[in-house]
């Protein structure tokens, strides 16, 4: 049981100007071709390891469907054998066990379903999702790998914020492929309750 020792992080790739995806769904530019002399670089032990701490994933039908298009293209699926759940309300095919399909709200279910049960939660995608999650309070942390392109339009990383969000920079990183990886804690300004 996690509990309160769980963690909700945000995580998404996006251009510098802060778009997830073209205003058509398309991440096509996500394949950059920069090279920053001096970046860090990721193996893949440390890559694996990394991976390893994420018990769950959260994401979108959008960004679901994204995933299942980056498999079929030879891609392979970048959530493992971690559970990872899909916010719907549609009909979507189940690629494999590990994916449960839900509705509802979205508090209910990080609040009062995944801290119990799981340590590190990210939610990986969707506008909509991780303006939500932001916008109530249910984010612990905001990871936003900015890739050197920029798209002029398209599907904003935070969605349907009504209010300023307070971040604490935790640590920045550039990386040899030109992308630069922030990490932020969200600071909390009210009290929770």
């Amino acid at each position: 049981m996690a509990g309160s020792d769980s963690s909700v992080t945000i995580h998404m790739a996006a251009s510098l100007d802060g778009f997830i995806a073209r205003a058509n769904g398309a991440t096509d530019w996500m394949e950059t071709s920069d090279v920053h002399e001096g970046g860090a670089t990721m193996d893949a032990a440390f890559v694996e390891d990394f991976l390893k701490s994420i018990d769950c994933y959260v994401m979108g039908s959008r960004t679901y469907e994204t995933a299942l298009g980056f498999e079929a293209k030879g891609h392979g699926w970048a959530y493992g054998d971690k559970p990872v759940f899909v916010l719907t309300t549609r009909t979507l095919p189940k690629a494999r066990d590990t994916i449960e399909f839900v509705s509802g709200d979205l508090a209910r279910l990080i609040d009062e379903r995944l801290r119990l049960a799981f340590r590190s939660i990210w939610i990986v995608g969707g506008g909509l999702v991780a303006g939500e999650a932001l916008r109530r309070g249910l984010a612990d942390e905001v990871r936003y790998s900015i890739l050197p392109v920029v798209i002029g339009t398209g599907v904003r990383f935070f969605e349907g914020l009504d209010r300023d969000v307070a971040l604490h920079l935790v640590e920045a990183r550039a990386y040899a492929t030109g992308m630069v990886a922030l990490r932020h804690a969200v600071r909390r300004t009210e009290p929770e309750g």
